[in-house]
């Protein structure tokens, strides 16, 4: 079967690269693999970076690779190469080959079951290749970086305006016969711009990506956001240690799924150090929360025809009114589970959680009085009790107005208590990545200040 998503011009062509997957798993045959799979990408980019004025860095990128995996009853081998030449395939072919004859037989290793993988590969709009001249990255990347230091004098410094462009050809396939193909592209303009005055300094920073160009923000619009967030966070204020609600603004509202997705992996579950352990079908979050994947949204980021393992996803429920539905899972870890693939080879797929009516200003005046964190320091948080701890900068709300940026604090809590308690979520999505969630409040934290 052989699966190939509609795309324009590619970097690579993908009957190329099908037919050097094919000659891939011939050659492992021809080497004595009961079974094997095999991906190979290419892919191409420009990266431009301007600061103070100056360009800083022009980067190019051309690169190519093939990694498989040989499995000789239930023993395997991998290996890799950027070489795609025949002579380097073969000897990839046969290091794997050697690999697998010294390992350990492991009753879980092996392909997908053939009625797991994709049949049908949708056509979800992932490749608007752009292709600028470094002339043109240039001079986005200064518009950026000028509107970023025109916003207010007390712009004295940057960390730099950044404009990038990357496409890429990837082909996947496996000896039950699946070869499927994808060709995806990702766009981003970012700004990080250093604002001062007598309190202090302070750095924030904007940025913007999608798969169509068009979709993203204007240069200037990112530099003057990155700017005003420096400076509404000068004179930032120390405070005393308390319990309050927090609002966690959505581009860091994401890490709070993240955690949720890290205790419902399946390597997780199986090495039993995960704070959910044993919770399918039960209640995880507040009532009203759902959380869902929806892999085949057009020209999101998150979107896919098929996992890494070739196993076609689905748009599923993984909480519903609160309640853990479904775990994340690729096809080793399910069978070391005694389950089936979520296809979740390779993360989540565009996780939602489903947004209310407010948006940010909206979740600030419901929550009256408290923090908004704007930012997170360090990486506090034990998987396997759920225990949450990390540093944090934002501002102090009263009667739902911001009345000044904080600093130097920490917010603690375990996860568990923050997903029952989760009171709302915003409107204001921010759809940069693989989880999608708006600003999140969170119903009692413990603050700990001076």
């Amino acid at each position: 079967m052989t699966t190939t998503s509609r795309a324009k011009n590619t970097t690579a062509s993908s009957e190329q690269l099908n037919a050097l997957v094919g000659d891939v798993l011939a050659e492992a045959k021809r080497q004595g693999a009961s079974s094997a799979e095999a991906s190979v990408s290419v892919n191409q980019g420009l990266s431009v970076t301007v600061r103070l004025g100056e360009v800083e860095t022009v980067e190019h990128n051309r690169d190519k690779g093939l990694a498989l995996t040989l499995f000789f009853g239930k023993q395997s081998g991998s290996a890799s190469t950027s070489d795609l030449s025949p002579a380097a395939v073969r000897d990839c072919v046969r290091a794997a080959a050697t690999i697998a004859r010294y390992t350990a037989a492991d009753e879980f290793s092996g392909l997908a079951d053939p009625d797991q993988l994709a049949r049908e590969i949708p056509d979800l709009d992932l490749y608007y290749p752009w292709n600028p001249s470094v002339e043109q990255a240039i001079e986005l990347s200064l518009a950026c970086e000028d509107a970023a230091r025109a916003v207010d004098a007390r712009i004295t410094n940057s960390e730099g305006a950044t404009v990038y462009s990357y496409e890429s050809t990837d082909v996947y396939g496996n000896s039950h016969g699946f070869i499927g193909a994808t060709a995806t592209t990702r766009h981003g303009i970012s700004c990080a711009v250093i604002g001062q005055d007598d309190s202090g300094m302070q750095r924030d920073y904007w940025y913007t990506a999608a798969r169509d160009r068009a979709d993203l923000e204007a240069a200037a619009a990112v530099g003057k956001k990155a700017a005003e967030r420096s400076v509404r966070r000068l004179g930032g204020r120390k405070l005393s240690t308390r319990q309050i609600p927090v609002v966690y603004e959505a581009p860091v509202a994401s890490s709070l799924l993240s955690h949720f997705v890290g205790a419902i992996r399946g390597a997780s579950l199986y090495r039993r150090s995960s704070f959910l352990l044993d919770h399918l079908g039960k209640p995880v979050f507040a009532p009203q929360v759902r959380i869902h994947e929806q892999p085949f949204l057009k020209k999101a980021l998150g979107s896919t025809p098929f996992d890494n393992d070739g196993v076609a996803p689905a748009n599923r429920d993984i909480v519903r009114d609160g309640i853990l539905q479904g775990y994340v899972l690729d096809v080793y870890s399910a069978r070391k589970l005694g389950l089936r693939s979520t296809g979740n080879a390779g993360g989540v797929h565009n996780l939602t959680i489903q947004p209310g009516d407010q948006d940010l200003a909206g979740l600030l005046r419901q929550m009256g009085t408290g923090l908004l964190v704007t930012e997170l320091i360090g990486f506090g948080v034990n998987g396997v009790t759920g225990d949450y701890s990390r540093g944090a900068a934002g501002f102090w709300v009263e009667n739902g107005v911001i009345q000044y940026p904080v600093e130097e604090i920490t917010i603690a809590g375990n996860l568990k208590d923050m997903f029952r308690g989760l009171v709302a979520v915003g409107n204001d999505v921010d759809p940069s990545g693989n989880i999608r969630t708006g600003s999140i409040l969170i119903e009692s934290m413990t603050l700990a200040g001076s």
